[in-house]
C-alpha cells in the first residue's frame, strides 16, 4: 500500500514473490559489488601508499649505504697509512716486516659463510650495495685486527728493549764536519805514522758542546796521553764511547747521564792540529764505526 501524506487517493501495489525475489537478489549483488570495489578501492589505497613508504625508505637505505662505502673508503686509506707506521715500528722494535700478503688481511671476500649472503644478493641493487660494503668491513676488519697483534708485538718488544734502545748511540755528539773517517790505518796528521784510527774526527769550533748520543754512566774522567782531556761512557750491553781534545770536561766519574745531556766542549788539547772531537764506539772490547750507529732521526728518551 502506498499512502500519500495528503488528501490523495491511496494506491494498492502487488508484487509477485518472484519479483521480490529478483530485487533482493539483484539489491544483494549490487551490494556486494560495492563492498568488493570499496575494498579494493581501500586495498589499493593502502598498497600505492606502503609502495611510496617503501620507496622513500628504498632511497633512504641507498643513500646511507653509499655513505657508509665513502667512509670505509676513508678508513682503508687511514688503515693504509697505519700500516706503513706499523712497518717502521716493527723495524724499530727488532721485528720483521709484516708480509703484505697478510698485511692486507686477505682480500678478496669475506671468511667463512653467513646465511644473508643470498638473501641480500636477491635484494637487487641495494642489496648488492650492503653485500659489497658488507665485504669490505670483513675486510677492514681482519685488517685492523691483524695490524692490532702486530702493534701489540712490536710494544712488548720494545718494552723490553727500551733499556738496550736508550744505551743506542744513536746521535752525533756535536755539530760540525767529519773531517776524518773511521780506518784501520791513516797516517797521524802531527806523528806522520801509518796506525789506526779507531774513531772519528769531528771538526767544530772552539768550546762547541758534546752530548752524550744515549744514556749512560761516566767511568772516566782523565787526561790521556794524545787524547788529552778525554772522558769515557759506559752505556751498558757492552757499549762504550770515548771523547778525546775536549777543552773541558762537565760530567764527574760516577755520573749518570742522558741522550743529549751536555758532558764536555770541543777543544784542542793532545796531539791535535785544531778544535774537533774525536769520537769512538766500542762494542764488546773492540772499536767499531760510530757512524754505523747514528741513526737519521733520532730515537730521544
Amino acid at each position: 500500500m502506498l499512502v500519500p501524506h495528503g488528501s490523495g487517493a491511496s494506491r494498492a501495489v502487488e508484487l509477485s514473490q518472484t519479483v521480490v525475489k529478483a530485487l533482493v537478489g539483484i539489491g544483494s549483488v549490487i551490494a556486494l559489488l560495492f563492498l568488493v570495489l570499496g575494498g579494493a578501492a581501500i586495498a589499493r589505497g593502502v598498497s600505492i601508499t606502503r609502495s611510496r613508504a617503501l620507496e622513500r625508505e628504498n632511497r633512504l637505505l641507498a643513500d646511507e649505504i653509499q655513505r657508509m662505502r665513502e667512509r670505509l673508503v676513508g678508513l682503508r686509506d687511514t688503515l693504509t697509512r697505519f700500516s706503513a707506521r706499523e712497518q717502521e715500528l716493527r723495524l724499530l722494535a727488532g721485528l720483521n716486516p709484516t708480509d703484505a700478503g697478510v698485511q692486507r688481511g686477505g682480500i678478496g671476500g669475506p671468511s667463512g659463510s653467513w646465511s644473508e649472503r643470498d638473501s641480500l644478493a636477491a635484494l637487487g641493487p641495494n642489496g648488492q650495495q650492503a653485500l659489497a660494503a658488507r665485504v669490505d668491513m670483513d675486510e677492514l676488519l681482519r685488517r685492523a685486527n691483524i695490524l692490532v697483534r702486530s702493534v701489540n708485538q712490536a710494544y712488548d718488544s720494545l718494552s723490553s728493549h727500551r733499556a738496550q734502545l736508550a744505551a743506542y748511540p744513536s746521535i752525533m755528539p756535536t755539530r760540525g764536519w767529519l773531517t776524518s773517517a773511521f780506518m784501520a790505518e791513516r797516517v797521524h796528521p802531527i806523528l806522520h805514522l801509518a796506525r789506526p784510527h779507531e774513531g772519528i774526527d769531528v771538526t767544530a769550533q772552539m768550546g762547541a758542546e758534546i752530548e752524550a748520543p744515549a744514556s749512560g754512566i761516566v767511568t772516566d774522567v782523565k787526561w790521556e796521553e794524545g787524547y788529552g782531556n778525554m772522558v769515557t761512557l759506559d752505556h751498558g750491553y757492552g757499549l762504550v764511547t770515548r771523547y778525546a781534545h775536549c777543552s773541558k770536561i762537565l760530567v764527574a766519574r760516577g755520573q749518570r747521564v742522558k741522550r743529549g745531556q751536555k758532558i764536555a766542549l770541543v777543544g784542542s788539547t793532545g796531539l791535535s792540529t785544531g778544535p774537533h772531537l774525536h769520537y769512538e764506539v766500542w762494542v764488546n772490547g773492540k772499536p767499531v764505526n760510530p757512524i754505523k750507529y747514528v741513526l737519521p732521526d733520532a730515537i730521544v728518551d
